[in-house]
């Protein structure tokens, strides 16, 4: 189910990284637009804090930050979600439910967006993908393996649009 308007997706790219390398460290800050429903995704060496520092984001805490790791010589997409503790908005049942409807887009977003580096790197369709529920309660507090991204939006890796 393709859920990206992909004229919705605003990437930046931020010194340290292009669009083809480097794999490690390469870390993603996806934030979005209640508003416009518009998508704001940047690439770079480390989060970018600037996007998610402003006070409507540090109350919502609804980003998502996204990086590839090496384990035991093998890549790995592990992706990160503030589901409670600390200020932030809603119950953690509520923000658990919202972020797990909204991991498809969000994985199709980061796939999309940095096309570049899946067409010179295919290998990276095949990793696996861990998503980080981070809570401060101990129901949600968990880590999930969701698959490989080719498995998750098979029709972007098709024809690298």
């Amino acid at each position: 189910m393709v859920r990206l308007d992909p004229q919705k997706l605003h990437v930046t790219y931020l010194p340290g990284v292009k669009p083809e390398n480097p794999i490690v460290p390469r870390r993603y800050t996806l934030t979005h637009s209640d508003v416009t429903g518009d998508l704001f995704l940047t690439v770079g060496p480390d989060y970018n804090r600037d996007q998610i520092s402003g006070w409507y984001t540090r109350f919502m805490r609804d980003e998502v930050l996204a990086e590839w790791k090496t384990n035991q010589d093998k890549l790995e997409l592990h992706i990160y979600c503030h589901v409670s503790g600390g200020l932030v908005f809603g119950r953690a049942g509520w923000r658990d439910a919202i972020f797990r409807s909204e991991m498809p887009l969000v994985l199709e977003a980061l796939r999309y967006g940095d096309r570049a580096l899946f067409a010179a790197n295919p290998k990276l369709d095949q990793a696996p993908v861990f998503v980080h529920f981070q809570s401060s309660q101990t129901r949600y507090n968990r880590t999930e393996t969701w698959g490989k991204l080719a498995d998750r939006a098979p029709h972007l890796h098709e024809d690298q649009q």
